[in-house]
C-alpha cells in the first residue's frame, strides 16, 4: 500500500515567483502478514540561496531493513468474564535493544475490559475501580500502561522471559534475550474468539519515544512444544502488532558523533562543532564542565528518572563520541583502533554495540576485546559490521569520566586491487551507536597523505587567482 502526500515549496528566481510541486511518497507495507509502519517527516534543507528543498525521511534502516519490534498477544485460556493472555514483546532489531530504565506498552481497551491481575509485570496506574465491591482489578484503566518487572521478584510472581526491568537484547548480540513476556487475566471482555475484541492504539516507549506501532492483527494461533518435544498445544487466538522505529522522533538532536586521526598526519579531525547541539550560555547547566570542583554533587543531585542526557561541556555536545585511528601501516595488513567515549554523566550503557560500514571488512583478519559479527545488509557483499564489548568485561560503558570509555584494535588484510591510504578510503562511511545514526566529519576534512600537500581553503584560492590574474594584466597593459 502506497499513500502519496503533496508538498508545495515557493521559490524566488529573478523576481518570478516559481511554485514547485514535490511528490513525496511515505510506505507502509506487509512484511510476512505483520503491518509495519513507517512515519514520514518533512525536513527543509537550504537549497542555493532563496530556494527550499523539502525531503521525506521515514523509518526504514538500509542496514536493518526488516527490523522491528512485534507485539505477540497469545490468548491461553477462556474464564467466565474474560480470558488469560500472555504477551510477548520480541525484539527483531538487529543492533538497537532497549536499555534501562526499560519498554513500557500500552494500548486502548475497545470496550470496557479490566485487568484482574498479572505475572511478570505491572500497569503503572491502578486507575478507578471504586465500581467494584469485593475482589479489586489489578488495573481499571482504559488506556493502561504495562512495564516488566525488576529482577529479584518472587518466583511466583513471575513466568518465562520476564523480570528483567524491560531491558531486552538485540536480535544478532543476544537472541536468548531478545523477548520480553507477560500475563494478563483480562476481565468484562468476550469469553470466545467471535465475541473478544482486540485493543486498539498501542504504544511502546523504549525507554524514550521513537517507535510507531500499527494496528493489531489477527494471525493464525501461536504453536508451543513441550520440553520433551513430543507435543505441540497451541493459543486459542493470537494478534501481532508491529512497532518501527525512527530517530527523527526519537530525538532532535543527534546522539553522538565520530573523530578521526591517522599515523601520518599530525591532525586530529575532531567530531564537527555542535554535532549534536550548541552549549548555551545563557542558561547554565546545559552542560557540566569536567574540571569544575562541584561536579561530583551536580551528578549526584541530577534527576535520575530523566532520560535527557546530562553531558561534559564539549565542542560537539554529544553524549557519545566514536574515534577510528588509522594507526599502523603493514605490507600484507593495516591495523585500526577504535575508541568509544562516554560524555554522559547520566547514563551508563550497558549491552552497547557500534555498527561501522567500511569496505574492507570482507577482509578483517582480527578484533580484539569486542565481539564481532557480520551483518550483510546487501547480500553476500560484507562490508558492515556490528561490535559490542564482551560480557564481564567491557561490555559496560561507564558514565563520564575516568573509566567512561571502552576501545579495541582491528586487524585488516589489504586488498591490493582496492586498498589505499588516498582520498579517506580508510576512514568509515558510517558509524551507528545503540542504533543511531552518527554525525560524521565532511570528507574534504579528512586527514591527508603528506605527499598530497596542504589543501588551500576557498577563499585563500580566490586570493591567489586574484593576485594572478591581476599581475598578468598589470604586465599585458602597454604602459
Amino acid at each position: 500500500m502506497v499513500s502519496f502526500s503533496k508538498i508545495k515549496a515557493g521559490a524566488h528566481f529573478n523576481g518570478v515567483a516559481i511554485f514547485v510541486g514535490i511528490l513525496v511518497f511515505c510506505l507502509s507495507f506487509t512484511i510476512t502478514g505483520v503491518f509495519s509502519v513507517f512515519s514520514c517527516n518533512s525536513v527543509a534543507v537550504p537549497f542555493l540561496s532563496d530556494d527550499l528543498l523539502l525531503v521525506c525521511v521515514d523509518a526504514y534502516d538500509a542496514l536493518d531493513p526488516n527490523g522491528n519490534i512485534t507485539v505477540k498477544w497469545d490468548v491461553m485460556s477462556w474464564t467466565p468474564d474474560g480470558y488469560v493472555a500472555v504477551v510477548t514483546i520480541f525484539n527483531f532489531q538487529k543492533y538497537r535493544h532497549i536499555e534501562s530504565p526499560g519498554w513500557k506498552l500500552g494500548w486502548t481497551w475497545a470496550k470496557k475490559e479490566v485487568i484482574w491481575s498479572m505475572l511478570g509485570g505491572q500497569a503503572t496506574e491502578q486507575g478507578d475501580c471504586s465500581r467494584f465491591k469485593g475482589n479489586i482489578p489489578h488495573c481499571c484503566k482504559k488506556n493502561p500502561t504495562i512495564v516488566d518487572l525488576l529482577p529479584g521478584t518472587p518466583y511466583n510472581q513471575q513466568i518465562a522471559n520476564c523480570c528483567k526491568g524491560g531491558v531486552i537484547s538485540s536480535w544478532v548480540q543476544d537472541p536468548a534475550n531478545a523477548a520480553s513476556s507477560f500475563q494478563l487475566s483480562v476481565g468484562q471482555a468476550g469469553t470466545s474468539n467471535k465475541t473478544v475484541r482486540v485493543p486498539k492504539n498501542f504504544t511502546l516507549l523504549g525507554p524514550g519515544p521513537g517507535y510507531t506501532c500499527g494496528p493489531a492483527k489477527i494471525v493464525k494461533p501461536s504453536k508451543f512444544t513441550t520440553p520433551d518435544k513430543r507435543r505441540v498445544t497451541q493459543a486459542l487466538m493470537t494478534w501481532n502488532v508491529t512497532c518501527s522505529y525512527s530517530q527523527f522522533l526519537a530525538q532532535k538532536t543527534p546522539t553522538c558523533c565520530v573523530s578521526l586521526s591517522a599515523f601520518y598526519n599530525d591532525t586530529i579531525v575532531g567530531c564537527p562543532t555542535c554535532s549534536c547541539g550548541c552549549q548555551n550560555i545563557t542558561q547554565p547547566g546545559t552542560c557540566i564542565d569536567p574540571d569544575s570542583p562541584h561536579i561530583a554533587s551536580v551528578v549526584s543531585n541530577s534527576d535520575k528518572n530523566n532520560l535527557a542526557p546530562l553531558v561534559q561541556c564539549t565542542s560537539h555536545m554529544c553524549p557519545v563520541r566514536i574515534h577510528w585511528h588509522i594507526k599502523l601501516n603493514y605490507k600484507e595488513y593495516w591495523r585500526v583502533k577504535i575508541a568509544i567515549t562516554n560524555f554522559n554523566y547520566r547514563m551508563n550503557y550497558t549491552q552497547w554495540n557500534v555498527v561501522v560500514q567500511h569496505p574492507n571488512f570482507d577482509n578483517l583478519t582480527q578484533i580484539f576485546s569486542f565481539n564481532y559479527e557480520p551483518l550483510t545488509p546487501y547480500g553476500s557483499i560484507n562490508d558492515t559490521a556490528m561490535l559490542w564489548g564482551v560480557k564481564f568485561y567491557n561490555d559496560l560503558l561507564m558514565q563520564a569520566g575516568p573509566y567512561g570509555n571502552v576501545q579495541s584494535e582491528l586487524l585488516f588484510k589489504k586488498d591490493k586491487t582496492t586498498f589505499t591510504f588516498d582520498k579517506g578510503w580508510a576512514f568509515p562511511r558510517r558509524i551507528y551507536f545503540n542504533g543511531d545514526n552518527c554525525v560524521m566529519p565532511p570528507p574534504d576534512s579528512y586527514p591527508y597523505l603528506p605527499n598530497n600537500g596542504p589543501r588551500l581553503p576557498i577563499s585563500m584560492l580566490h586570493l591567489v587567482v586574484t593576485i594572478m590574474a591581476s599581475s598578468v594584466i598589470l604586465l599585458s597593459y602597454p604602459w
